[in-house]
């Protein structure tokens, strides 16, 4: 007869978050919720958004540039982790697949991860990277700062080191804010 341990049948909900520049809403936090942790790839804008994450959530935070040396002391410029048998790299500005910074290319290099996400662009992005093995996640821009239209983020979960249930998650215009939630 076969048995299992159940605790080793983990399954996360990720919520992916990037560009908030300082901007949370009910919109996000209503997302954030429903998840287990929360993931934010950078120029999260003040630190009071990074604190209020991380007293609702677990959270993984990298800085980006428009980031303060407060939230730099807080949260680094790369993180390399497992997640349930994944292993993630994270860093704000990495580029895209074909057109990776040297710095990402460097250290998609040296730790071959098989999600590898990104921010910075305000261009929510996921496609697969042939030449790295790898799946990229830009999740767009949660915050209403910059050239985006729509707020977006991105919605998985991560079970026996696989991706499921992707949702690109949009929560409206930039422009157009509401605390409604649909």
């Amino acid at each position: 007869m076969y048995t299992f341990d159940m605790n080793t049948l983990i399954l996360k909900k990720i919520i992916l978050l990037s560009d908030t520049h300082g901007f949370l809403d009910q919109k996000i936090l209503s997302y954030v919720d429903h998840a287990d942790e929360v993931w934010h790839a950078g120029d999260i804008g003040k630190l009071s958004v990074l604190n209020q994450l991380e007293n609702i959530k677990p959270l993984r935070a990298v800085y980006g540039n428009i980031d303060s040396h407060q939230i730099r002391l807080q949260a680094p410029e790369v993180l390399n982790f497992n997640c349930e048998g994944l292993q993630v790299q994270m860093l704000h500005i990495g580029g895209y697949p074909g057109r990776y910074t040297s710095q990402a290319k460097k250290l998609i290099e040296q730790h071959q991860p098989k999600l590898f996400i990104c921010g910075h662009s305000h261009i929510l992005k996921v496609m697969q990277d042939k030449k790295y093995g790898h799946l990229h996640m830009n999740p767009g821009a949660a915050g209403i700062s910059g050239f985006h239209k729509i707020r977006t983020l991105l919605r998985f979960e991560i079970e026996s080191g696989k991706i499921n249930k992707l949702e690109a998650i949009e929560m409206g215009l930039r422009g157009a804010l509401t605390n409604a939630i649909d």
